[in-house]
């Protein structure tokens, strides 16, 4: 566990009510705030979606990964699997082949990445001009400040 991030207890708070319809989750709840901490960390969520096809070598996951190298790839490996999502197996002989999977707690982030992209599409909807340019308007292809 990261000794920086606190995990906050579980409390009752007047505006969550499980009984109301569409049951609200409680930010503060320490599964939440848990699933949070494993999803904030840079290139867990996309490495957890490239499993959910199944096992993968580690040249293959870095291939598939675009950009991420090799030392940062392991890392993640390692603290994945510290914390149950991923198994990695050894295959003897030579060469030696290790590979990596979903243990049953990593396939159930596939629930996750669904949910997940059912809000892009809907973020990504929104993101769209609600009014047309202006004749003429020049577009800039920097980020607003």
């Amino acid at each position: 566990m990261l000794s920086f991030v606190k995990l906050l207890p579980i409390r009752k708070h007047k505006w969550y009510n499980a009984n109301e319809m569409g049951k609200r989750v409680d930010p503060q709840c320490r599964a939440f705030q848990s699933a949070i901490q494993v999803l904030s960390r840079p290139w867990n969520g996309l490495i957890l979606g490239l499993l959910q096809g199944g096992s993968l070598r580690f040249s293959e996951l870095e291939e598939l990964s675009g950009g991420l190298g090799p030392k940062t790839l392991s890392g993640r490996l390692k603290a994945l699997e510290a914390r149950g999502l991923v198994a990695r197996s050894i295959e003897p002989g030579p060469p030696v082949r290790v590979s990596y999977t979903l243990t049953a707690k990593g396939r159930a982030f596939e629930q996750v990445t669904e949910a997940i992209e059912r809000w892009g599409r809907d973020l990504v909807a929104d993101d769209a001009p609600a009014t047309p340019a202006l004749p003429g308007a020049v577009r800039s292809s920097r980020a607003p400040r």
